[in-house]
Formats: C-alpha cells, structure tokens, sequence
C-alpha cells in the first residue's frame, strides 16, 4: 500500500539588500499550509539572521550561501515534524548594511494541512 501527501509549492517569498534592516522585517505573508521543507538563500554581502516568531533569532545564513531545511526526510502522512500553518519568516542582517544581492526563501508545504 502507498501513502504519500500532495505537495503544496508556495509563492517564493524575498526579499531585496535595502529591505534588510537591523531590526526584523516580515518576508512575504504567512504559510497557509504546515511546512514540511523550506529553504533559504542569501545572495546578500552580509550574513542574514531568520526568525520565526520576528523576536527570536532562530537560523544565522552566512552571505553568498543557502540552506535547505527537511523537516520531513522520509516520513509519509502526517509523521514527522512540521512547522505549522499561518507562519511568518522574518529577515535582519547580522550586522552592517547589505550594498547587493537579495534573500529568498522557498517553502514546500502539506496541501491541505495534515
């Protein structure tokens, strides 16, 4: 028997260099499903702090890199972890003013919930 989730691809959410300030900024509007992969890149001359809850600095992602973030690896239904519906990203530099580039993140989420 084969058990499998409909995957949902959400609208790439980003960000330009002027828009990363020193205090945390929203990336694009909630999820509307639970996340199961997402993923951040910083194509920025400084590194990038996210947040989850726009207080707590939660994933540091150095300049000119990516990351990818598997919650479910192998899981099927409704096993494994998640991060839940209605999420906001949130993006501040590290420190100093970013001049170029621009960060993006990408979600992959359980259609329809779980």
């Amino acid at each position: 028997m084969a058990y499998g989730t409909a995957v949902n691809f959400e609208a790439l959410r980003s960000v330009a260099f002027a828009g990363i300030g020193a205090g945390y900024t929203a990336v694009g509007t909630a999820t509307t499903d639970h996340t199961r992969l997402f993923s951040v890149f910083n194509t920025t001359d400084v590194d990038v702090i996210i947040s989850l809850d726009g207080s707590t600095d939660h994933i540091r992602v150095a300049s000119g890199t990516g990351q990818i973030f598997d919650l479910t690896a192998n899981k099927v239904r409704d096993d494994g972890l998640f991060i839940r519906q209605g999420t906001i990203f949130y993006i501040k530099r590290a420190a100093g003013a970013a001049s170029s580039g621009n960060v993006w993140i990408e979600v992959m989420a359980a259609q329809g919930g779980v």
